[in-house]
């Protein structure tokens, strides 16, 4: 589901892309982008369905977002950390990033030496 997911929300960037590059610029700066000649549809006919075309892309980019997001939090419920972290820690002398599964044991060697060479 999460893959057929994607692929469509691949589509729609796709074809959000090309659609915007599509669209006449309103400043026209760059001097191109519309040529006089009459055709199928006219400037404001093209305008018009190009921004109703954008509008339903950018609503079916945002609903197959939230849809992916959706899908990625219930598909791995412990993808929380804060959910794996436990309730008391030990004062052994380890952190609290020691105490989350999976990380490795740590031993502190006793010593009477400084950590640090006092030049001596």
């Amino acid at each position: 589901m999460e893959t057929v997911l994607i692929v469509v929300h691949l589509m729609i960037v796709v074809a959000l892309v090309g659609v915007v590059l599509l669209q006449r610029s309103e400043g026209g700066g760059l001097g191109i982008g519309g040529g006089g000649g009459g055709g199928l549809m006219t400037a404001r006919g093209a305008a018009s369905a190009l921004t109703r075309v954008t509008g339903i892309l950018a609503a079916g980019f945002f609903i197959t977002s939230l849809a992916l997001g959706v899908l990625a939090r219930y598909n791995d419920p412990n993808a929380a950390i804060l959910n794996q972290i436990p309730t008391s820690v030990e004062g052994n002398g380890q952190g609290i990033l020691d105490a989350l599964p999976g990380a490795p044991a740590t031993t502190i060697p006793e010593s009477n030496e400084p950590a640090v060479p006092t030049g001596n």
